[in-house]
């Protein structure tokens, strides 16, 4: 393994990392490869539409192989005019604050301003692609379209933006075949119901003592009910991080609330607490769809209260609820209408503070 041998003792990198793309993961390995130490300043405005501190927390996660890069957050809301030179001194006394006493050798930058910065600290200017030519992207294009760019966008990232598509509904009315179909259709990951997997452990562990249970022995409590909301949620979220724009998800904390009221009389507020938003509920009627008794499920009677005690759940929860009926192939295409719209909908991002037109 070869030794660092730096050219530069102290390397300085500003942006607004709106949000961090390839782009800018590039420009901060430049400077690490070059620098001895490196003070990346994320410097976004107030009114911007993602918290700084996930800004930082993802570029520390994407960076941290290389401990000598340290990332600080300040909030910057002085206007962006590059011709007043009273503009450049607020920018600069907010940059100055983040690199504290630390003398800056060298200013990376892939921006034209990157000269004039690098002239008031007093530092060697080095350009990185600024024709964008090695990473053909910037985050005004990801605003603008997440979808197209999502490519470059590190895994934290695309959880943030992924839009979650829950799959809900009674017994053996469809929602993993549901799941299954518009995963394949958009190239995603989907996220299978935890509640099932347990089910049929705890019923294997019963067999092993009573070899003649059924699914009607097995028992259910409380922390149950909080452990599948737990490991759902988690399984959800670690697939969000290699999903594309779309994650579609077979149940979620909604759905288990149902569950638990059906097995214990009432959902706890645990689990009713830890309902989450997601960009749209499907939801898949009874009528139509064959019983099939896997040997998992409670019985074909009680679908229609299911599906029912569905449609009350969810319409007062404020997301967008689309129902599910008719055959396979209906389901389904109502379904991606469902999911193209969503997409089309795209996302709504505050804009950044822009320099003024004098055009």
């Amino acid at each position: 393994m070869s030794e660092r041998a730096p050219e530069f003792g102290h390397g300085m990198v500003v942006g607004k990392f709106y949000p961090p793309h390839a782009g800018h993961h590039a420009l901060i390995e430049a400077a690490a490869a070059r620098c001895a130490e490196v003070t990346v300043v994320v410097a976004p405005a107030r009114r911007e539409s993602v918290p700084l501190t996930l800004r930082l927390d993802w570029l520390r996660e994407v960076h941290a192989d290389t401990p000598w890069v340290r990332f600080v957050g300040r909030y910057d809301d002085h206007p962006v005019d590059y011709d007043d030179p009273a503009v450049w001194d607020a920018h600069c006394a907010v940059f100055r604050a983040a690199v504290g006493s630390r003398r800056v050798d060298a200013v990376f930058s892939s921006e034209a301003y990157g000269v004039e910065l690098a002239r008031r600290f007093d530092a060697v200017p080095v350009s990185v692609d600024p024709d964008r030519r090695t990473v053909p992207v910037s985050g005004t294009a990801v605003r603008a379209d997440p979808t197209a760019h999502w490519r470059w966008l590190s895994p934290p990232v695309r959880a943030w933006f992924v839009r979650r598509v829950v799959v809900v509904g009674a017994e053996s009315t469809g929602t993993t075949t549901m799941a299954e179909a518009l995963a394949a259709h958009y190239g995603t990951p989907w996220v299978p119901e935890y509640g099932r997997e347990l089910t049929a452990r705890k019923l294997a562990r019963l067999r092993e003592r009573v070899p003649q249970a059924s699914v009607f022995d097995v028992t259910w409590d409380r922390d149950d009910f909080r452990t599948v909301v737990r490991e759902q949620q988690a399984a959800e979220d670690a697939a969000a991080r290699t999903s594309g724009p779309l994650l579609i998800c077979d149940t979620d904390a909604r759905a288990t609330a149902v569950w638990e009221e059906r097995y214990l009389g009432s959902a706890s507020p645990e689990v009713r607490a830890a309902a989450r938003r997601p960009a749209l509920y499907l939801l898949t009627d009874h009528q139509g769809v064959p019983f099939t008794d896997d040997g998992l499920r409670d019985g074909e009677h009680l679908r229609a209260w299911m599906t029912e005690r569905f449609r009350t759940e969810l319409a007062g929860c404020g997301v967008p609820v689309v129902e599910l009926s008719g055959s396979h192939a209906e389901r389904l295409a109502r379904a991606v209408r469902a999911c193209d719209d969503l997409l089309a909908a795209g996302w709504s991002l505050a804009d950044p503070i822009a320099a003024p037109d004098r055009a």
